[in-house]
């Protein structure tokens, strides 16, 4: 029973580390873009409020990114203690370890263009957001190719989930991160045109996963998930 209750706090405890790292993350997010939402060219977040963030907000943003995406990983991982066989475990700890890698790379893209863009508006608006356009284009297949790897373990979690592969009910798979950033989708799209929109849709991915980390702890809790029910 001892060793029930230990197993337990360790994976509450570790699903509290990945909400703190998707408040980090989210924090960096909003960091990088709140401002306001006017803006001229094809990019919609190269906006009249990210021309006049301080450098000191990017750097910022990015310094967070780490411990965040270390935070992430703690929470991550130790969903391996709710899959019921070792094969499975195995797979799952793979792709979320692969899945973890474009996370810093994705966030250094968009930082370092508005960072960019950001100096050079200060001296010249019209060359600054021709320049970081060009930018975004040279580099764009980082994020379709980046977002692809990433949702791979919750993808493969949604499939573990809904064939019953973990200590959860079925109808959990439902709660699946993305299904989550699903639903903040459309409330982000019953929002006004504001800054608040604006850093709202830039963190919406560690939003979700903040809301999916609180469900698996919630219910670890009240099942005593890691403890009686393995």
């Amino acid at each position: 029973m001892v060793n029930q209750t230990i197993v337990q706090k360790k994976v509450i405890i570790a699903l509290l580390c990945g909400m703190l790292g998707c408040i980090l993350m989210c924090s960096g997010d909003w960091l990088m873009i709140y401002g306001s939402t006017t803006y001229h060219g094809e990019t919609h977040w190269l906006t009249e409020g990210a021309a006049q963030i301080p450098s000191w907000r990017n750097a910022l943003s990015m310094f967070v990114a780490f411990p965040a995406v270390i935070f992430y990983g703690v929470g991550l991982l130790t969903m391996t203690e709710f899959i019921k066989h070792k094969k499975q475990k195995g797979i799952y700890h793979y792709l979320t370890v692969f899945g973890m890698l474009p996370w810093l790379c994705i966030h250094l893209y968009v930082v370092m263009i508005l960072y960019a863009f950001a100096m050079m508006s200060q001296s010249c608006y019209e060359a600054a957001l021709p320049v970081a356009e060009a930018l975004r284009v040279q580099f764009s297949w980082i994020l379709p190719l980046g977002e692809a790897i990433m949702i791979l373990p919750f993808l493969y979690w949604f499939y573990l989930q809904i064939s019953g592969k973990t200590i959860f009910p079925k109808t959990m798979a439902y709660t699946n991160t993305l299904f989550i950033y699903g639903v903040l989708q459309i409330v982000k799209s019953l929002l006004p045109d504001t800054p608040f929109r604006l850093g709202f849709a830039n963190g919406l991915m560690s939003e979700s996963m903040f809301i999916w980390f609180g469900i698996m702890a919630v219910w670890s809790i009240v099942h005593d998930a890691g403890g009686k029910e393995k």
